[in-house]
């Protein structure tokens, strides 16, 4: 069995992103050079997420709106957290989105269901952070 590894950066220009990253996370597939196994994708932030779901703006943009309704960002005073911080909100938000997600490989293609992507999805952003893909099979 062979073993593939690599961190995707980002530094969101806003505190809340969600970026595809499918065409990265192909591209780490096509270096591994794995055929038929697994992708892990997990976010190495604990504000932060990865997910699967259909990369339509509107989407997007609802899950932010209701992810600010669950829990907000401020008053940053509501959260015993953010005693000298101030993103509890994100580690809640991580906490609804997931941390990561595995993918079957087949025939060296990501084995998705109709309209599936991945996304990063950033709660705490503005700040360098990262994503870990590790792929196996043969």
């Amino acid at each position: 069995m062979k073993s593939y590894r690599k961190e995707l950066w980002f530094n969101t220009k806003n505190r809340v992103e969600f970026i595809n990253i499918t065409p990265d996370v192909e591209q780490c597939l096509r270096e591994s050079g794995i055929r038929e196994g697994l992708v892990l994708c997990n976010a190495m932030h604990i504000t932060a997420s990865v997910f699967i779901n259909d990369d339509e703006p509107g989407l997007h943009h609802d899950f932010a709106k209701w992810l600010e309704k669950l829990a907000p960002h401020e008053p940053v005073s509501q959260y015993r957290h953010n005693v000298g911080e101030d993103n509890a909100d994100g580690h809640m938000k991580r906490q609804i989105m997931g941390r990561e997600v595995v993918v079957a490989v087949t025939e060296g293609r990501l084995d998705f269901g109709p309209w599936e992507q991945i996304f990063y999805g950033e709660f705490d952003g503005r700040r360098r952070k990262r994503v870990l893909v590790k792929i196996i099979g043969e």
